[in-house]
């Protein structure tokens, strides 16, 4: 047995007995008993202002739709700028941790409750831009959070009326690309600005989202019936798949899938609940409408868009306004808009060329959204917009707004549940595969983006670890 040191005798005082008996009895005698290579150099306030500057950040993030490895890996580099290399970082779907243990000092647990505020993608890029100012720029804590609360305060870059355009015009924008004409664009842009407003009145009133979401399917497929019984010459089914895709596109989904690929799982599972409670709010709207109609005995079908030509330059430039109009829906600026509307361009035209070769709509789905994931992560200082306006806004005209109407207009008008499941599998097989392909495009496009680091590195290592 080796003889115990002087030093070391002192690091050994207070431990247990079993764990003293362990240590002093192996290693070398001139090994060093530490928990650490160096105790950390930053005193006591400076660590704890500097992590209530990193939680702020990631919080900030975390409300305006951020993924859990983005937050994560920016409130490392927060933390380190300040001399805090050893933090270790907790999400969870409504809270953020840090923890920061030094050999030296007390060690330091602080959290954060995230409410969230919907995408906001301007407030997005300036919360990305001041913590990347803190290391370029060297901030202070004091200049830092002065630039954040400029940020966070700053009104939104259009007015009401304008941002509620963006709703309506992706709807108008849907009904032309699934082969409805100017009436049926019209009627689907009067719906859904009315679905925005009421949801609007009932956020503001407190009601739970699930029943927001239920309560926009309900006036979408109320209007179609009541275009059947007036008896007017429209294709009301669009007009339902229109306020659906709308609804649709509001669910974090891509965060969801990025959160359980990238090693987040407790936040992948709470964010996926979420989807799946919402989505479910919208099956309940529109079925409890249609049940209502049959009970009527309103005649209702469906329209199959794969019946109406569509030409194709009509098709991509309804695509390409889906996109721009979400992203003016979720506060990006005209910049960011114009790259969205390129991305929503790029995305049908990938799935367009794809489905004609023989492929199906979910391998379609995903080989568009890989392209629009790795543009959006290998092209972001050039297109100087989030990497997840690009991905989020490109797959919005791809979502399967009419298939999910399909699947419950068969379970309940037609009573044919085998048709309805395989509609609404369908529709689960394309969502899976949007953000699955967003998720995998954004992983090919990381190594050519640049501006990576060893904190974006230390997250992305916990989808592959095996530990």
């Amino acid at each position: 047995m080796y003889p115990t040191p002087p030093d070391r005798r002192q690091r050994l005082a207070g431990l247990p007995d079993k764990a003293r008996r362990a240590v002093a009895g192996s290693g070398p005698p001139t090994e060093p008993f530490t928990l650490r290579t160096q105790p950390s150099a930053v005193d006591a306030a400076t660590a704890h202002v500097a992590i209530k500057l990193a939680l702020r950040i990631g919080e900030s993030m975390m409300a305006v739709g951020a993924s859990a490895a983005d937050v994560t890996a920016a409130v490392l580099r927060v933390a380190a700028a300040f001399g805090l290399n050893d933090c270790q970082v907790d999400v969870t779907f409504t809270s953020l941790t840090i923890s920061y243990d030094p050999d030296d000092a007390t060690p330091l647990v602080l959290m954060r409750i995230v409410r969230p505020r919907g995408s906001d993608y301007t407030r997005l890029r300036g919360i990305t831009d001041v913590a990347a100012a803190i290391k370029t720029e060297g901030l202070t804590v004091g200049d830092a959070h002065r630039r954040l609360d400029d940020v966070l305060s700053a009104p939104h870059p259009y007015r009401r009326q304008i941002h509620a355009l963006g709703w309506s015009g992706m709807a108008g924008c849907v009904a032309f690309l699934l082969g409805g004409g100017w009436l049926v664009a019209l009627v689907a842009l009067v719906t859904t600005a009315t679905i925005e407003q009421m949801i609007r009145v009932l956020g503001r009133r407190g009601l739970p989202t699930f029943f927001q979401q239920a309560a926009g399917a309900a006036v979408a497929t109320g209007a179609a019936v009541l275009l059947v019984v007036a008896e007017v010459e429209v294709r009301a089914s669009l007009v339902v798949a229109a306020g659906i895709v709308v609804l649709l596109a509001g669910l974090s989904l891509v965060s969801a899938a990025e959160d359980a690929i990238s090693g987040f799982p407790v936040t992948a599972a709470a964010r996926a609940f979420e989807v799946l409670t919402l989505t479910t709010g919208i099956v309940v709207g529109i079925a409890a409408v249609l049940d209502l109609a049959q009970r009527a005995q309103v005649p209702l079908r469906v329209v199959d868009p794969s019946t109406s030509s569509v030409p194709y330059a009509v098709a991509l430039a309804s695509a390409a306004g889906m996109a721009g109009f979400w992203a003016l829906a979720s506060h990006a600026r005209p910049h960011a808009i114009g790259v969205a509307t390129v991305a929503g361009a790029l995305a049908w035209t990938t799935s367009s060329v794809t489905g004609s070769f023989g492929a199906g709509a979910a391998v379609s789905s995903a080989a568009a959204a890989v392209v629009v994931g790795f543009l959006g992560e290998a092209l972001p200082d050039r297109l100087r917009v989030p990497p997840l306006l690009v991905a989020v806004c490109g797959i919005v005209p791809l979502l399967p707004g009419l298939t999910i109407y399909r699947g419950l207009f068969a379970i309940v008008v037609e009573t044919d549940v085998f048709s309805g499941l395989n509609a609404l599998v369908e529709a689960a097989a394309i969502g899976l595969a949007l953000a699955a392909g967003v998720v995998l495009g954004r992983y090919f496009g990381r190594p050519l983006g640049g501006g990576r680091d060893r904190f974006d590195r230390r997250v992305r290592r916990r989808a592959t670890s095996t530990g």
